[in-house]
């Protein structure tokens, strides 16, 4: 239990006296508190700079650096004919990514005297005897001092595109203009006609190389001969207006028809 000296807290009886000096009590000195050291950052060493290499004159240089600057690997730069090469392809692949899609148009193709009608469907369909777009068409005939009752072309089907829903091939706007063409010059060299009309935007795109605003006047095409542009005849519908002036381009090219000229 590491005890020295006890003392007892009363007198033994025939207990030896205690010694005086085990009685005095001695405090102990107070240890002197420990010296405490902050830590000091410690000091950096200031940056190396580097020290400014001489070049060596040409006349001075060792055949060994001759040797290694002979072996140094050089970076090979691009040519422009292959960057040029890689752009064409990528433009390529965007151009495939967005590419337009084949026009769609359903033409009709008839006959009313000595004149040759490429007529835009409507509804995409062959016309009724009560279809409102087929009785304008009679309306216009009449004015024009033509058959008001045109019969129909060939096998009398509708001049459709795209021709395939699938496939590769190639359905775009320069090959639906190449086909309505061939038919409509097959059909003039068999029968022959004064005069073409064509009616809607479709058949002025794909037969007469022309827009709609080449409506109201006559054109000369390659193959084909004489035709009048004419609106289609939901526009003429649409806007009464459209009328009179699809009458006065009438009466300039009616000669055409009526007289053979």
């Amino acid at each position: 239990m590491q005890i020295t000296t006890w003392l007892p807290r009363t007198e033994l009886p025939f207990a030896a006296p205690s010694r005086p000096e085990l009685l005095q009590f001695v405090e102990p000195e107070p240890e002197p508190a420990p010296a405490i050291e902050l830590d000091r950052p410690a000091a950096q060493p200031a940056p190396s700079v580097p020290k400014p290499v001489a070049a060596i004159p040409a006349a001075t240089a060792s055949p060994a650096a001759d040797a290694v600057r002979a072996v140094m690997p050089r970076i090979a730069m691009p040519e422009p004919r292959k960057a040029a090469k890689a752009s064409d392809a990528k433009a390529t692949v965007v151009e495939q990514k967005t590419a337009v899609p084949p026009p769609r148009f359903a033409l009709q193709l008839l006959r009313a005297g000595n004149v040759l009608l490429l007529v835009e469907l409507p509804t995409g369909e062959s016309f009724q005897s009560r279809d409102p777009a087929y009785i304008l068409l009679k309306d216009l005939l009449r004015a024009a001092k033509l058959p008001d009752k045109p019969q129909q072309v060939g096998d009398g089907e509708p001049i459709r595109w795209p021709l395939l829903h699938r496939g590769s091939l190639d359905q775009g706007a320069e090959a639906a203009r190449d086909y309505v063409q061939g038919v409509v010059a097959a059909e003039l060299e068999e029968l022959g006609c004064a005069c073409l009309w064509l009616i809607g935007s479709p058949a002025l795109r794909f037969a007469g190389e022309a827009e709609a605003d080449a409506c109201y006047r006559e054109l000369h095409i390659d193959g084909i001969g004489h035709a009048l542009a004419m609106p289609g005849l939901e526009r003429l519908m649409e806007q009464p207006g459209s009328k009179a002036e699809l009458w006065k381009a009438m009466r300039r090219s009616m000669s055409r028809w009526v007289t053979g000229l």
